[in-house]
């Protein structure tokens, strides 16, 4: 049975004195679940968090980072660089990285390759716009992601991959997939990931859902079939609120 993993994404919030307290209010609401609990937070707030995560079961992970080691890239940071201080996780492709950063299915890919050259886990997200949805292409625009993602890879790094669908048109808008149709979207990317690597290693992956996740909506999404867990934004700045959702089964 595949683990539930319950990520965080605090995008460009949090100063390292907030992220330090708010670590230290989380702690002790989420130190007996089962799932897997990890933090995305900016990158100043990475060295706090993880000496302050030490010795506590939340995982802590960054929100980007470039595709090169080194090099001529101003304002970047490189997967080396993350891996040095202890990072275990990455997200790649976010859909405001895709929108306000022009990245595009050949970056993300470049990404996850370096990822896994330094030994990072990739939270990668993919998703369709409300419009693609209503003109019924949501699957084609989806799978055609996984697939460009994904390329090159070997089946055990799939494996080792999270994926997040994230419907585009329900991040920070209040509006949710229904669960339904996130499991079946959910579904549809392991269909696409077996006809790619094979059964085992799609049954094996674990593939999130992102979009507008609260306490409220969390038990019915996350004990679908093929729903693993979840990528929170808003929410997860809230350390009570955050707890409930990854304390949904207890």
């Amino acid at each position: 049975m595949r683990r539930k993993v319950i990520a965080g994404n605090w995008k460009m919030n949090m100063l390292p004195n907030e992220a330090i307290a708010y670590i230290e209010e989380f702690e002790p609401l989420v130190k007996d679940t089962k799932n897997e609990v990890i933090l995305c937070v900016p990158y100043t707030d990475l060295f706090y968090c993880l000496m302050n995560a030490q010795g506590t079961n939340i995982k802590i992970g960054a929100q980007n980072m470039h595709f090169a080691e080194s090099g001529a890239y101003t304002g970047e940071v490189s997967g080396k660089m993350l891996k040095s201080i202890g990072v275990e996780y990455v997200i790649i492709g976010h859909s405001e990285r895709r929108e306000y950063f022009n990245e595009t299915d050949e970056s993300v890919n470049k990404k996850i390759k370096a990822a896994f050259e330094n030994e990072l886990k990739p939270i990668v997200c993919v998703g369709e716009k409300l419009e693609q949805r209503e003109a019924g292409t949501a699957e084609e625009v989806v799978t055609t992601q996984v697939k460009l993602d994904l390329e090159g890879l070997t089946n055990e790094q799939v494996k080792n991959t999270i994926i997040a669908y994230e419907p585009i048109w329900a991040i920070g808008t209040g509006k949710t997939a229904t669960s339904e149709d996130a499991n079946n979207m959910i579904k549809t990317i392991r269909h696409q990931i077996a006809e790619l690597f094979g059964n085992d290693v799609a049954e094996e992956v674990i593939i999130q859902y992102g979009g507008s996740v609260k306490s409220s909506n969390a038990k019915e999404l996350f004990t679908t079939s093929d729903i693993d867990g979840g990528l929170v934004g808003g929410a997860s700045l809230k350390p009570e609120e955050f707890s409930k959702i990854v304390n949904y089964d207890a």
